[in-house]
């Protein structure tokens, strides 16, 4: 076996002297050579011999299709020092990923033996379970309403309502005794719908530590008071300084149970705590950022379930991409100019809990808000459409939140607005498509 020395075919010399009128003789010379190791192969003479530069002959100076696959040498995007410098830094970041793992405390969740959950919904489902899985030892006790549901999980380690066909670990237990659940228990996950969470709090309240930590899986706003769960939760406790973490981001709950990798963010406004918090949760499947923008991350959550609805619309109506990209895109940016009025860092609003959770809810069909607007934007009437449901699409009760923040901050926001006033029955969804197309052409901002 030798190494094949090849002309390259890029080289003017060797261009020139291979014009018809010039044919090839044996005092001829080759300016350019290239060292080709991986074409280690024997090859029969009639490849080894000199082309023919004649004419038309196809056996001329046309490469073979394997040496035009592999030769990268004209290609700069597939250059060795490209593929070299991609490897290296490939290679860097892993490094530094098993480092950081390597320092990474798990003190929490050594000391953590209990966790309560308050409801018995899909994500407060979803959540236990997960907590659970963290480790055996660990008591995952879920405070329900429902004794059936309670009998159901304690007994066939299932969730009758949500999730039937999924195990849960044993170590999930349920219960409908609100001082037992609460008896010792190291954090709280909090998965009550917002609008019934400050009533169902102050029936809990007795039985609260009040160091015990809140971790708020709930979205919204409430109705009449426009708070977020970061001020339900503390009023309806009587306790001003109980500790708060807001855990959101793009997590639909099936996911999350089935262990398919997923990202969320939680927020507090102790940084001490937010880091707790990604200690007891984060997992091979299930990323943890942290974040000291406790508004921007509750607002964003609460915001885009009303996006969702109008998202859904748009489907239901089937006025297409065109239509749908441009009113996601009109509804982030409402979205981003309330919520920085209220003190939320933009790159919040752009980041994995605004954004990331935005297109998840908007685009896809697992999303409860979106099958409401679906369902609108397709001609079926909004009381029938929440009767048929057994979850809570809290954007239709956000919805109407929505125009007092707007007037409260003075922000303009078309879309939520008009998603506010077809959930109030005082527009049909064509209408509000046509009012929204008529608005006056104005400078993006």
């Amino acid at each position: 076996m030798a190494a094949v020395l090849e002309p390259s075919l890029m080289s003017p010399v060797f261009a020139s002297k291979c014009h018809p009128s010039h044919p090839p003789h044996n005092h001829m010379k080759f300016h350019s050579f290239t060292l080709k190791p991986k074409f280690l192969t024997l090859r029969s003479p009639a490849d080894l011999s000199v082309p023919s530069c004649a004419g038309n002959d196809s056996t001329s100076l046309s490469p073979r299709p394997e040496e035009t696959d592999l030769d990268s040498e004209s290609d700069p995007n597939t250059t060795p020092d490209r593929r070299r410098a991609v490897r290296l830094a490939w290679e860097k970041l892993v490094r530094w990923s098993r480092s950081w793992r390597s320092k990474a405390k798990t003190d929490i969740l050594e000391r953590t033996n209990k966790v309560v959950v308050l409801g018995g919904g899909s994500f407060g489902t979803a959540m236990a379970a997960h907590v659970a899985n963290r480790k055996d030892q660990l008591e995952v006790m879920m405070l329900l309403r429902d004794p059936e549901v309670c009998l159901s999980i304690n007994e066939r380690h299932r969730n009758c309502n949500y999730f039937p066909e999924h195990k849960l670990p044993e170590n999930v237990v349920a219960t409908t005794d609100a001082k037992a659940a609460f008896l010792g228990a190291d954090y709280c996950l909090h998965a009550v719908p917002v609008q019934f969470s400050s009533s169902f709090l102050e029936g809990v309240a007795d039985h609260v530590d009040p160091g015990l930590p809140f971790i708020s899986l709930s979205k919204g706003l409430e109705l009449n008071t426009l708070r977020m769960m970061s001020q339900i939760i503390p009023q309806a406790l009587g306790n001003p300084r109980q500790p708060f973490v807001a855990l959101s981001g793009p997590s639909f709950a099936l996911e999350l149970m089935n262990k398919l990798p997923t990202a969320m963010v939680a927020a507090s406004k102790d940084k001490k705590l937010a880091n707790s918090v990604q200690q007891l949760l984060a997992s091979s499947h299930l990323r943890i950022s942290t974040s000291s923008d406790v508004t921007g991350v509750e607002i964003t959550g609460a915001l885009k379930n009303v996006l969702a609805i109008a998202a859904g619309i748009v489907e239901g109506m089937d006025l297409g991409n065109n239509s749908m990209a441009a009113l996601v895109a009109q509804g982030c940016s409402e979205i981003r100019w309330l919520a920085t009025k209220m003190g939320a860092k933009p790159t919040t609003i752009t980041g994995l809990a605004g954004t990331g959770d935005i297109m998840l809810t908007c685009f896809v069909n697992l999303s409860r808000n979106r099958r409401v607007g679906v369902r609108l934007g397709s001609g079926e009437n909004l009381e029938n459409i929440l009767n048929s449901m057994n979850q809570v699409a809290e954007g239709v009760s956000t919805a109407g939140a929505v125009i007092a923040l707007a007037q409260k901050y003075n922000v303009k926001m078309p879309v939520l607005t008009a998603v506010a006033r077809i959930m109030d029955n005082e527009l049909t969804p064509k209408k509000a498509v046509l009012e929204l197309m008529n608005l006056p052409q104005v400078e993006e901002v």
